[in-house]
Protein backbone atom coordinates (compact mmCIF):
# COMPACT_ATOMS: atom_id res chain seq x y z
CA UNK A 1 0.00 0.00 0.00
CA UNK A 2 1.75 3.46 -0.63
CA UNK A 3 1.97 5.98 1.89
CA UNK A 4 0.40 8.46 -0.20
CA UNK A 5 -2.99 9.90 0.36
CA UNK A 6 -6.11 8.31 -0.98
CA UNK A 7 -7.86 9.75 -3.38
CA UNK A 8 -11.52 9.66 -2.98
CA UNK A 9 -13.87 8.98 -5.62
CA UNK A 10 -15.94 12.01 -5.11
CA UNK A 11 -16.71 14.07 -2.18
CA UNK A 12 -18.85 16.99 -1.05
CA UNK A 13 -17.69 20.40 -1.19
CA UNK A 14 -18.29 24.38 -0.10
CA UNK A 15 -18.47 26.20 -3.30
CA UNK A 16 -19.23 29.82 -2.20
CA UNK A 17 -21.86 31.11 0.72
CA UNK A 18 -23.17 27.90 1.48
CA UNK A 19 -23.73 28.29 5.18
CA UNK A 20 -24.16 32.10 5.37
CA UNK A 21 -27.46 31.72 3.49
CA UNK A 22 -27.97 28.51 5.95
CA UNK A 23 -27.36 30.82 8.95
CA UNK A 24 -29.49 33.35 7.05
CA UNK A 25 -32.46 31.42 6.87
CA UNK A 26 -32.03 30.90 10.44
CA UNK A 27 -32.51 33.91 11.28
CA UNK A 28 -34.66 35.18 9.10
CA UNK A 29 -37.18 32.06 11.24
CA UNK A 30 -38.30 29.78 7.99
CA UNK A 31 -36.92 26.47 7.97
CA UNK A 32 -40.03 24.84 6.15
CA UNK A 33 -39.94 25.11 2.46
CA UNK A 34 -41.29 27.29 -0.29
CA UNK A 35 -38.92 30.25 1.48
CA UNK A 36 -37.01 32.83 0.03
CA UNK A 37 -33.79 30.64 -1.13
CA UNK A 38 -36.31 27.70 -2.70
CA UNK A 39 -37.90 30.55 -4.93
CA UNK A 40 -34.34 32.03 -6.07
CA UNK A 41 -33.55 28.19 -7.08
CA UNK A 42 -36.47 27.42 -8.93
CA UNK A 43 -35.94 30.53 -10.89
CA UNK A 44 -32.49 30.03 -11.20
CA UNK A 45 -33.55 27.01 -12.92
CA UNK A 46 -36.68 28.03 -14.64
CA UNK A 47 -34.85 31.15 -16.25
CA UNK A 48 -31.80 28.66 -17.09
CA UNK A 49 -33.52 25.84 -18.74
CA UNK A 50 -36.79 27.86 -20.15
CA UNK A 51 -39.28 26.46 -18.64
CA UNK A 52 -42.12 27.56 -16.92
CA UNK A 53 -41.91 25.97 -13.98
CA UNK A 54 -39.46 24.89 -11.61
CA UNK A 55 -39.93 22.95 -8.01
CA UNK A 56 -37.50 21.97 -5.64
CA UNK A 57 -38.08 18.44 -3.94
CA UNK A 58 -36.25 17.07 -1.10
CA UNK A 59 -33.98 13.92 -3.74
CA UNK A 60 -34.09 13.33 -7.53
CA UNK A 61 -35.60 10.03 -6.86
CA UNK A 62 -39.00 12.35 -5.13
CA UNK A 63 -39.21 14.46 -8.22
CA UNK A 64 -39.30 11.38 -10.71
CA UNK A 65 -42.27 9.78 -7.97
CA UNK A 66 -43.86 13.34 -8.57
CA UNK A 67 -43.66 13.11 -12.30
CA UNK A 68 -45.46 9.56 -12.09
CA UNK A 69 -48.14 10.80 -10.25
CA UNK A 70 -48.42 13.95 -12.54
CA UNK A 71 -48.61 11.87 -15.49
CA UNK A 72 -51.67 9.69 -13.94
CA UNK A 73 -49.35 6.42 -14.37
CA UNK A 74 -50.95 3.43 -13.17
CA UNK A 75 -51.49 -0.01 -12.44
CA UNK A 76 -50.77 -1.84 -16.52
CA UNK A 77 -49.07 1.10 -18.04
CA UNK A 78 -45.74 0.58 -19.77
CA UNK A 79 -42.82 3.03 -19.27
CA UNK A 80 -39.99 2.61 -21.50
CA UNK A 81 -36.30 3.07 -20.06
CA UNK A 82 -32.98 1.86 -20.40
CA UNK A 83 -31.92 -0.90 -18.20
CA UNK A 84 -28.19 1.02 -17.39
CA UNK A 85 -29.78 3.52 -15.06
CA UNK A 86 -30.21 4.12 -11.20
CA UNK A 87 -33.12 1.97 -9.57
CA UNK A 88 -35.07 5.34 -8.88
CA UNK A 89 -35.67 5.72 -12.28
CA UNK A 90 -37.68 2.30 -12.45
CA UNK A 91 -39.33 2.38 -8.83
CA UNK A 92 -40.88 6.01 -9.53
CA UNK A 93 -43.10 4.18 -11.84
CA UNK A 94 -43.25 0.88 -10.16
CA UNK A 95 -44.65 2.73 -7.27
CA UNK A 96 -47.70 3.55 -9.14
CA UNK A 97 -47.86 -0.25 -10.59
CA UNK A 98 -46.33 0.40 -14.04
CA UNK A 99 -44.50 -1.81 -15.44
CA UNK A 100 -40.96 -0.93 -16.75
CA UNK A 101 -39.97 -2.17 -20.61
CA UNK A 102 -36.52 -1.96 -20.52
CA UNK A 103 -34.29 -0.75 -24.05
CA UNK A 104 -30.58 -1.46 -24.61
CA UNK A 105 -28.21 1.31 -25.40
CA UNK A 106 -26.34 2.96 -27.42
CA UNK A 107 -21.97 1.85 -27.59
CA UNK A 108 -21.02 5.50 -28.23
CA UNK A 109 -23.08 7.71 -25.35
CA UNK A 110 -24.59 4.76 -23.02
CA UNK A 111 -28.11 6.41 -23.46
CA UNK A 112 -31.34 4.78 -24.38
CA UNK A 113 -31.21 4.11 -27.89
CA UNK A 114 -33.85 5.94 -29.81
CA UNK A 115 -33.28 3.23 -32.81
CA UNK A 116 -35.09 0.70 -30.48
CA UNK A 117 -37.10 2.54 -28.82
CA UNK A 118 -40.27 2.88 -31.02
CA UNK A 119 -40.71 -1.03 -31.74
CA UNK A 120 -40.99 -1.36 -27.56
CA UNK A 121 -44.18 0.69 -27.88
CA UNK A 122 -47.38 -1.24 -27.17
CA UNK A 123 -51.18 -0.02 -26.66
CA UNK A 124 -49.78 -0.05 -22.77
CA UNK A 125 -47.24 2.71 -23.33
CA UNK A 126 -47.48 5.41 -21.47
CA UNK A 127 -44.16 7.31 -21.41
CA UNK A 128 -40.61 7.49 -22.21
CA UNK A 129 -37.53 7.94 -20.13
CA UNK A 130 -34.50 9.43 -21.11
CA UNK A 131 -31.51 9.24 -19.33
CA UNK A 132 -28.29 11.36 -19.79
CA UNK A 133 -26.05 9.20 -18.87
CA UNK A 134 -22.66 11.19 -17.48
CA UNK A 135 -24.65 14.25 -18.52
CA UNK A 136 -24.18 13.68 -22.22
CA UNK A 137 -27.93 14.35 -23.80
CA UNK A 138 -29.99 11.37 -24.84
CA UNK A 139 -31.30 11.98 -28.80
CA UNK A 140 -33.93 14.19 -27.54
CA UNK A 141 -35.30 15.12 -31.68
CA UNK A 142 -35.64 11.41 -32.39
CA UNK A 143 -37.25 11.06 -28.96
CA UNK A 144 -39.88 13.51 -28.70
CA UNK A 145 -40.78 12.49 -32.45
CA UNK A 146 -41.61 8.91 -31.15
CA UNK A 147 -42.93 10.26 -28.11
CA UNK A 148 -45.28 12.61 -30.43
CA UNK A 149 -46.24 10.06 -33.18
CA UNK A 150 -47.83 7.69 -30.15
CA UNK A 151 -49.23 10.42 -27.61
CA UNK A 152 -46.38 9.36 -25.03
CA UNK A 153 -45.21 11.88 -22.28
CA UNK A 154 -41.28 12.25 -22.61
CA UNK A 155 -39.59 12.77 -19.11
CA UNK A 156 -35.98 13.59 -19.00
CA UNK A 157 -34.03 11.99 -16.36
CA UNK A 158 -31.70 14.51 -15.72
CA UNK A 159 -30.04 13.48 -12.52
CA UNK A 160 -26.05 13.92 -14.13
CA UNK A 161 -27.37 16.57 -16.70
CA UNK A 162 -26.87 20.26 -14.82
CA UNK A 163 -24.96 22.85 -17.11
CA UNK A 164 -25.08 20.06 -20.08
CA UNK A 165 -26.72 20.29 -23.26
CA UNK A 166 -27.71 19.38 -26.40
CA UNK A 167 -27.65 21.41 -29.74
CA UNK A 168 -27.13 23.95 -27.38
CA UNK A 169 -30.48 23.59 -25.19
CA UNK A 170 -29.64 22.84 -21.52
CA UNK A 171 -30.73 19.59 -21.17
CA UNK A 172 -33.92 19.60 -19.06
CA UNK A 173 -35.60 21.36 -21.51
CA UNK A 174 -37.12 19.04 -23.96
CA UNK A 175 -39.48 16.48 -22.21
CA UNK A 176 -43.04 17.42 -20.53
CA UNK A 177 -40.73 17.02 -17.51
CA UNK A 178 -37.47 16.39 -16.15
CA UNK A 179 -35.85 15.13 -12.90
CA UNK A 180 -32.54 17.08 -11.54
CA UNK A 181 -30.68 15.65 -8.17
CA UNK A 182 -28.35 17.54 -6.29
CA UNK A 183 -27.34 14.32 -3.80
CA UNK A 184 -23.64 15.21 -2.60
CA UNK A 185 -22.36 12.89 -5.15
CA UNK A 186 -23.88 15.41 -8.52
CA UNK A 187 -22.16 18.19 -9.63
CA UNK A 188 -24.39 20.79 -8.08
CA UNK A 189 -24.95 19.73 -4.64
CA UNK A 190 -27.43 20.24 -1.60
CA UNK A 191 -26.57 16.96 0.45
CA UNK A 192 -29.84 15.04 -0.69
CA UNK A 193 -32.26 17.15 -2.90
CA UNK A 194 -33.86 17.53 -6.12
CA UNK A 195 -35.85 19.32 -8.86
CA UNK A 196 -39.18 18.76 -11.13
CA UNK A 197 -39.43 20.86 -14.24
CA UNK A 198 -41.81 21.16 -15.51
CA UNK A 199 -42.19 22.15 -19.52
CA UNK A 200 -46.17 21.73 -20.28
CA UNK A 201 -47.45 24.73 -18.67
CA UNK A 202 -51.17 22.68 -18.12
CA UNK A 203 -49.36 20.52 -15.67
CA UNK A 204 -47.71 23.43 -13.63
CA UNK A 205 -51.10 24.11 -11.29
CA UNK A 206 -51.65 20.18 -10.72
CA UNK A 207 -47.72 19.60 -10.08
CA UNK A 208 -47.58 22.32 -6.98
CA UNK A 209 -50.94 20.62 -5.85
CA UNK A 210 -49.45 17.23 -5.96
CA UNK A 211 -45.92 18.50 -4.06
CA UNK A 212 -48.45 19.91 -1.17
CA UNK A 213 -49.46 16.52 -0.06
CA UNK A 214 -52.44 17.03 -2.69
CA UNK A 215 -53.61 20.09 -0.80
CA UNK A 216 -54.56 23.73 -2.60
CA UNK A 217 -51.61 25.53 -0.06
CA UNK A 218 -50.14 27.32 -3.05
CA UNK A 219 -53.13 28.46 -4.07
CA UNK A 220 -54.76 29.64 -1.00
CA UNK A 221 -50.83 31.37 -0.27
CA UNK A 222 -51.50 33.53 -3.51
CA UNK A 223 -55.22 34.39 -2.74
CA UNK A 224 -56.19 32.61 -5.18
CA UNK A 225 -59.19 30.86 -2.79
CA UNK A 226 -60.53 31.32 0.46
CA UNK A 227 -60.01 28.08 1.63
CA UNK A 228 -56.63 25.73 2.17
CA UNK A 229 -57.95 21.66 1.91
CA UNK A 230 -57.27 18.23 0.30
CA UNK A 231 -57.96 18.87 -3.47
CA UNK A 232 -56.17 15.64 -5.40
CA UNK A 233 -53.34 12.73 -4.13
CA UNK A 234 -49.82 14.11 -3.39
CA UNK A 235 -47.46 13.73 -0.70
CA UNK A 236 -44.69 15.40 1.04
CA UNK A 237 -42.49 16.60 -1.92
CA UNK A 238 -41.08 19.88 -0.84
CA UNK A 239 -37.35 20.41 0.03
CA UNK A 240 -36.95 22.05 3.72
CA UNK A 241 -35.09 25.83 3.18
CA UNK A 242 -32.03 24.32 4.78
CA UNK A 243 -31.49 22.29 1.68
CA UNK A 244 -32.84 25.29 -0.69
CA UNK A 245 -29.95 27.78 1.25
CA UNK A 246 -27.33 25.28 0.59
CA UNK A 247 -28.13 24.65 -3.25
CA UNK A 248 -28.36 28.52 -3.77
CA UNK A 249 -25.11 28.73 -2.55
CA UNK A 250 -23.78 26.16 -5.53
CA UNK A 251 -26.45 27.85 -8.29
CA UNK A 252 -24.42 30.60 -7.82
CA UNK A 253 -21.06 29.51 -8.52
CA UNK A 254 -23.02 26.77 -11.12
CA UNK A 255 -20.29 27.97 -14.21
CA UNK A 256 -17.39 28.12 -12.42
CA UNK A 257 -18.03 24.36 -10.80
CA UNK A 258 -18.66 23.13 -14.16
CA UNK A 259 -15.68 24.54 -15.51
CA UNK A 260 -13.60 23.35 -13.17
CA UNK A 261 -15.02 19.91 -13.72
CA UNK A 262 -14.60 20.20 -17.33
CA UNK A 263 -10.53 20.46 -17.38
CA UNK A 264 -10.39 17.71 -15.01
CA UNK A 265 -12.34 15.49 -17.40
CA UNK A 266 -10.51 16.83 -20.23
CA UNK A 267 -7.26 16.73 -18.20
CA UNK A 268 -7.67 12.45 -18.12
CA UNK A 269 -9.05 12.39 -21.74
CA UNK A 270 -6.03 13.83 -23.15
CA UNK A 271 -3.28 11.89 -20.59
CA UNK A 272 -5.20 9.03 -21.19
CA UNK A 273 -5.40 9.38 -24.90
CA UNK A 274 -2.19 6.95 -25.56
CA UNK A 275 -3.99 3.92 -23.99
CA UNK A 276 -7.51 4.24 -26.31
CA UNK A 277 -5.69 4.52 -29.60
CA UNK A 278 -3.26 1.33 -28.12
CA UNK A 279 -6.58 -0.05 -27.85
CA UNK A 280 -6.10 -0.46 -23.91
CA UNK A 281 -9.31 1.46 -23.15
CA UNK A 282 -12.19 3.36 -24.85
CA UNK A 283 -12.73 6.69 -23.53
CA UNK A 284 -16.57 8.65 -23.67
CA UNK A 285 -16.62 10.63 -27.12
CA UNK A 286 -19.70 12.54 -26.50
CA UNK A 287 -20.92 13.42 -30.09
CA UNK A 288 -20.07 17.04 -31.15
CA UNK A 289 -23.83 18.37 -30.63
CA UNK A 290 -23.77 17.21 -27.14
CA UNK A 291 -21.82 19.68 -24.55
CA UNK A 292 -21.19 17.27 -21.53
CA UNK A 293 -20.75 18.86 -17.89
CA UNK A 294 -17.49 16.70 -16.28
CA UNK A 295 -20.12 14.68 -14.30
CA UNK A 296 -18.24 11.26 -15.37
CA UNK A 297 -15.20 10.43 -16.20
CA UNK A 298 -15.34 6.63 -17.20
CA UNK A 299 -13.19 4.13 -19.06
CA UNK A 300 -14.18 0.90 -20.95
CA UNK A 301 -11.66 -2.09 -20.53
CA UNK A 302 -11.69 -5.07 -22.34
CA UNK A 303 -13.97 -7.57 -19.96
CA UNK A 304 -15.21 -7.99 -16.67
CA UNK A 305 -12.17 -9.65 -15.13
CA UNK A 306 -10.16 -6.94 -16.96
CA UNK A 307 -12.29 -4.30 -14.70
CA UNK A 308 -11.98 -5.71 -11.39
CA UNK A 309 -8.44 -6.40 -11.79
CA UNK A 310 -7.83 -2.43 -12.68
CA UNK A 311 -10.24 -2.40 -9.55
CA UNK A 312 -8.25 -4.12 -7.26
CA UNK A 313 -4.83 -2.28 -8.20
CA UNK A 314 -6.12 1.36 -8.38
CA UNK A 315 -7.62 0.80 -5.12
CA UNK A 316 -4.33 -1.29 -3.91
CA UNK A 317 -3.16 2.26 -4.80
CA UNK A 318 -5.24 4.57 -3.04
CA UNK A 319 -7.41 5.66 -5.76
CA UNK A 320 -10.73 4.67 -5.07
CA UNK A 321 -12.22 3.79 -8.59
CA UNK A 322 -15.58 2.78 -8.95
CA UNK A 323 -17.64 0.68 -11.46
CA UNK A 324 -21.52 2.19 -12.29
CA UNK A 325 -24.85 0.14 -12.51
CA UNK A 326 -26.13 -3.50 -12.11
CA UNK A 327 -28.18 -3.35 -15.15
CA UNK A 328 -32.01 -3.34 -13.44
CA UNK A 329 -33.63 -6.07 -16.13
CA UNK A 330 -30.89 -8.56 -14.24
CA UNK A 331 -31.92 -7.74 -11.25
CA UNK A 332 -34.05 -9.32 -8.69
CA UNK A 333 -36.82 -6.56 -8.56
CA UNK A 334 -35.87 -5.81 -12.19
CA UNK A 335 -37.04 -9.25 -13.06
CA UNK A 336 -40.02 -9.15 -10.57
CA UNK A 337 -41.27 -5.97 -12.00
CA UNK A 338 -40.44 -5.15 -15.26
CA UNK A 339 -39.65 -6.69 -18.79
CA UNK A 340 -36.59 -6.65 -21.60
CA UNK A 341 -37.67 -5.41 -24.84
CA UNK A 342 -35.21 -7.37 -27.29
CA UNK A 343 -31.22 -8.30 -26.56
CA UNK A 344 -29.70 -5.86 -24.18
CA UNK A 345 -26.14 -6.89 -25.24
CA UNK A 346 -24.93 -3.35 -25.07
CA UNK A 347 -26.13 -2.66 -21.61
CA UNK A 348 -24.53 -6.24 -20.21
CA UNK A 349 -21.20 -5.76 -22.31
CA UNK A 350 -21.26 -1.76 -20.76
CA UNK A 351 -21.64 -2.98 -16.90
CA UNK A 352 -19.06 -5.86 -17.15
CA UNK A 353 -16.54 -3.63 -18.47
CA UNK A 354 -16.96 0.12 -16.84
CA UNK A 355 -14.91 1.52 -14.62
CA UNK A 356 -15.14 5.58 -12.91
CA UNK A 357 -11.97 7.68 -11.94
CA UNK A 358 -12.51 9.73 -9.13
CA UNK A 359 -13.87 13.14 -9.97
CA UNK A 360 -14.55 16.38 -7.71
CA UNK A 361 -14.81 19.68 -7.72
CA UNK A 362 -11.72 20.28 -5.97
CA UNK A 363 -9.53 17.80 -7.60
CA UNK A 364 -5.47 19.33 -7.77
CA UNK A 365 -4.04 18.27 -11.25
CA UNK A 366 -1.33 16.81 -9.06
CA UNK A 367 -4.50 14.25 -8.11
CA UNK A 368 -5.62 13.28 -11.75
CA UNK A 369 -1.85 12.79 -12.92
CA UNK A 370 -1.61 10.64 -10.03
CA UNK A 371 -4.76 8.21 -10.99
CA UNK A 372 -3.98 8.40 -15.07
CA UNK A 373 -0.14 7.40 -13.76
CA UNK A 374 -1.76 4.45 -12.27
CA UNK A 375 -4.15 4.00 -14.48
CA UNK A 376 -1.37 3.51 -17.21
CA UNK A 377 1.19 1.03 -14.84
CA UNK A 378 -1.89 -1.72 -14.92
CA UNK A 379 -1.51 -1.16 -18.47
CA UNK A 380 2.27 -1.22 -19.13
Amino acid sequence: MTDKKNIPFGKPFIAGKELYYIAQAVMEGHLSGDGPFSARCENWLERHIGAPKALLTPSGTDALELAALLLDIGPGDEVIMPSFTFVSTATAFVLRGAVPVFVDIREDTLNLDERLVEAAVTPRTRAIVAVHYGGCGCEMDALRAIADRHGLALVEDAAHALGASYRDKPLGGFGDLACFSFHETKNVISGEGGALVVNRPELVERAAVIRQKGTNRQQFLAGQTDKYTWVDIGSSFVASEIVAAFLWGQLERVEEITAKRMNIWRQYHSALAPLAKRGEVSLPEPPAHCHVNGHIFYLLVRDENARNSLLRQLNGQGVNAVFHYVPLHSSPAGLRYGRSHGNLAVTESVAQRLLRLPLFFDMESDDVERVVAAVSACHA
